[in-house]
């Protein structure tokens, strides 16, 4: 895990749960790897809602996440921003 993010106790979402955003940098047996950021109510970030994320942005982290009711904005150092809405995290997906 590179970056652990959780949502914020002021930020209410319809499932009434709370919820964490992780990135995780992965090896495969081959030795390539990828970046990929998983959204969700599992604190120990091993289901969600899961985007592959560039692996020259991966590598650079994440900079900020901005948690709202309609979604969670994350901004990579690169410039690079995804938003993802809240209806692709919510009731454990």
């Amino acid at each position: 895990m590179t970056y652990r993010a959780s949502a914020p106790s002021s930020v209410a979402y319809e499932d009434e749960s709370p919820h964490f955003l992780g990135l995780v940098h992965q090896y495969s047996l081959s030795g390539r790897h990828s970046y990929k950021m998983v959204i969700g109510r599992d604190a120990g970030l091993s289901y969600g809602h899961w985007v592959d994320i560039d692996t020259a942005v991966g590598a650079k982290g994440i900079e900020s996440t901005t948690w709202t009711e309609s979604g969670v904005r994350v901004r990579f150092p690169t410039g690079h921003e995804v938003f993802v809405p809240a209806r692709f995290f919510l009731y454990g997906r």
